[in-house]
């Protein structure tokens, strides 16, 4: 599947209460790419947003933000799959161009600090909060018990994770400015806990921030003299695994599923990955990923932890922009710093923390935590040089 291509990035630096609108984020990303191509903004005939959490209530979102960065396209998609968004957006985009409705798409994600919290919490949510079960940090507080409860959990393997992200996102000059401080396993192991076993440390910082990327045919890339191009050859999603299971194991993951179909897609499997960009709001959903997605056994996910090589120079490179527990979580284009890091690396163009092997990267997104359950989306991209 290298027909379609990955041709251009753009991503701002991630603040903290910027006081910027992701209107304003956007135009940024989009300027960037227009720069990076050379390309007139005419070129762009296809646009795929991420939903937002700042625009919310807006229902015109997507054709709004279009109007604001001066496109006119034949194909206009939103994707509202939270984390998973951006990656299922490269996925949706690629088929648009495929299917002949556009043939230049940005897939961009901005967010800012909304104006007044969304609701979060579901279904019945009042009968949640007065427990104090408030959102994510209170759901994955639950999946950490479980999972000690089943396999036990090394708190030293997360301190591990906290440590190798923080390093690579003082490399990151796109990091938030407020996590750009170097950061020991002490100093994890110290952070207070908010949802036992759950530590401070443990999950995102939420900011602003935009990021995109730009795909065409790889023949219109070669016609407009774009030689560095990146090919998304596998992709797979998967939304409420094990739904219909009434006491459905909350360790498990969609990745069980989506994992599988990506990797024979691209013909790959997890000994050929060359770096691991995975979707990082806690550092558990890191370590289920790992073994979800076939490094390791279930329940050995702390023990590869430490005894694998995880930083920009290892054996399997995790997260080497700092993901966005160390960069920063832009809110709902979170799911975009990942992916367009994993872009960065694959062009060449990591900077201090360039990984060496650049022939492929795996990237993954994650949507929604309802109570009980394992999240509800988990979504797998494969990117190829």
């Amino acid at each position: 599947m290298r027909d379609v291509a990955i041709v251009a990035y753009g991503e701002t630096k991630i603040v903290l209460r910027s006081g910027r609108s992701a209107y304003e984020l956007a135009g940024e990303v989009m300027e960037q790419i227009l720069g990076r191509t050379g390309l007139d903004k005419c070129e762009i005939d296809g646009v795929c947003v991420t939903e937002t959490l700042s625009q919310t209530e807006n229902s015109f979102w997507p054709q709004y933000v279009c109007e604001m960065l001066g496109l006119s396209p034949t194909w206009l998609e939103v994707v509202a799959l939270g984390g998973a968004s951006p990656i299922g957006g490269v996925a949706r985009a690629a088929l648009a161009i495929r299917a002949g409705l556009c043939r230049t798409a940005l897939v961009i994600a901005a967010d800012a600090q909304p104006s007044r919290p969304p609701e979060q919490g579901a279904h019945r949510f009042e009968f949640l909060y007065p427990t104090g079960l408030h959102g994510p940090v209170g759901a994955f507080g639950l999946i950490m018990q479980r999972y000690h409860h089943l396999y036990g959990l090394n708190d030293a393997a997360l301190a591990k994770l906290a440590v190798t992200q923080r390093n690579h996102g003082l490399l990151n000059p796109n990091a938030c400015d407020k996590l750009r401080v170097p950061l020991t396993e002490q100093d994890y192991l110290q952070s207070k806990r908010v949802s036992t076993p759950l530590r401070l440390l443990d999950s995102v910082l939420v900011c602003d921030g935009a990021n995109g990327v730009l795909l065409t045919s790889d023949d219109n890339a070669r016609r407009l003299g774009l030689e560095t191009r990146v090919f998304p050859t596998g992709y797979a999603e998967q939304t409420h695994y094990n739904l219909t299971e009434p006491l459905a194991e909350i360790t498990d993951s969609g990745f069980l599923s989506a994992g599988p179909r990506a990797f024979q897609q691209a013909g790959l499997t997890p000994k050929d990955i060359a770096s691991f960009h995975a979707y990082d709001d806690f550092f558990m959903a890191v370590l289920l990923q790992l073994e979800h997605l076939g490094f390791c056994a279930r329940g050995r996910g702390c023990d590869f932890i430490l005894e694998t090589d995880l930083s920009y120079r290892g054996t399997l490179p995790l997260n080497t922009g700092g993901g966005q527990i160390s960069a920063g979580q832009p809110r709902l284009a979170g799911g975009g710093v990942n992916l367009v890091e994993a872009v960065r690396q694959l062009f060449g163009e990591g900077g201090a923390r360039q990984v060496a092997d650049r022939r492929n990267a795996l990237v993954t997104g994650i949507g929604g935590i309802p109570y009980a359950r394992n999240w509800a989306t988990s979504a797998v991209l494969i990117l190829e040089r």
